[in-house]
């Protein structure tokens, strides 16, 4: 089942894009909930006029992402949390208390747009990925230390 994509949803597409997904998830779930519509024809015509009317807006938006990425550039955020003698820390290190360390050092980056390749669960040095823009990703060092 050919579906259209209103929204970003992560593992699955972008926006716009036109993604084959089995037809009980297309029908049950995304349709419903408002993130797809189906892909027939005349919705496909219909997304990429709207697509080729906000091709500059998208270009923006990738800019900005673009200078984000920049800015952002090799910074390393340090997260302080509690730890045992052994370096585990009690839970795990969230996308959210991420996203506020970047935001104290002036970076406003969505908790839904950051990706862990591990999960923290030890004092260390890690390495976030930032999903700016579909076209631009960003890694960021963190750094997790024992308070």
């Amino acid at each position: 089942m050919e579906i259209i994509l209103k929204e970003d949803i992560k593992g699955l597409g972008y926006k716009n894009d036109i993604v084959a997904v089995k037809p009980g998830y297309g029908r049950n779930f995304l349709i419903p909930q408002g993130f797809a519509i189906i892909g027939s024809p005349s919705n496909k015509k219909m997304i990429a006029e709207n697509v080729r009317q906000a091709a500059h807006k998208a270009e923006k938006i990738k800019q900005d992402a673009e200078e984000l990425a920049k800015k952002i550039g090799d910074s390393a955020i340090e997260i302080k949390t509690k730890a045992g003698e052994s370096g585990k820390i009690f839970g795990a290190v969230t996308a959210l208390q991420i996203s506020d360390a970047l935001a104290v050092k002036g970076f406003e980056v969505d908790r839904k747009k950051i990706g862990f390749n591990t999960s923290i669960k030890n004092v260390g040095e890690y390495v976030v990925t930032l999903d700016l823009h579909k076209e631009v990703k960003h890694d960021v060092t963190v750094n997790v230390v024992a308070e």
